[in-house]
């Protein structure tokens, strides 16, 4: 299992023990605006039981200080063996400090450098945070889906499709003076 340290951060496997942190995400309407109805304890603890525990499939981004849980990294194979998709989701007493930039930003190094992969995508119907944290990361827009997906109260959403490949990320790193 992967584990990845940052100035203020540990990205690692969730735990069982991780219910009470990850539902204060999950169970939050704000938080999960963009995404689904806000989860109550049952959904979450099987979400985290099958999901994030059994299938190693997200990780849990923690405060190094404090060992909170305050954020749910999503990264998994997509598509093929070399390609894998990132998203996040974070506690909202903690957006605006930069803290989903650096463990995000943190996991695509670790991912283009140490796994070698080809390419890392991302989707998103939350046009101004969602899509302006995968620029900030260096993603660049593939898709628009016009009207692909519902919101909870029904209007039809866009669906942001943005990526990086490999050989991006290491241009990137070399016109930065990062070789």
């Amino acid at each position: 299992m992967m584990r990845l340290e940052t100035g203020r951060m540990i990205l690692r496997g969730f735990a069982e023990s991780d219910l009470a942190d990850l539902h204060e995400i999950f169970g939050d309407p704000v938080v999960m605006e963009h995404t689904e109805p806000p989860y109550d304890l049952e959904k979450t603890r099987g979400f985290l039981s099958d999901f994030c525990v059994a299938k190693r499939a997200a990780f849990a981004a923690v405060l190094k200080k404090s060992g909170k849980v305050i954020g749910y990294v999503l990264f998994r194979e997509y598509d093929a063996p070399e390609i894998y998709q990132i998203g996040w989701i974070f506690n909202k007493d903690y957006w605006g400090r930069g803290y989903a930039f650096e463990i995000c930003a943190a996991l695509i190094a670790h991912a283009f450098e140490e796994m070698k992969l080809h390419k890392i995508c991302a989707h998103a119907t939350d046009a101004v945070k969602s899509v302006g944290m995968m620029k900030k990361l260096g993603m660049t827009q593939e898709s628009l889906q016009r009207k692909h997906s519902r919101s909870r109260g029904g209007e039809w959403l866009d669906l942001y499709g943005y990526a990086m490949l490999r050989e991006d990320y290491l241009k990137g790193r070399r016109e930065n003076g990062d070789s």
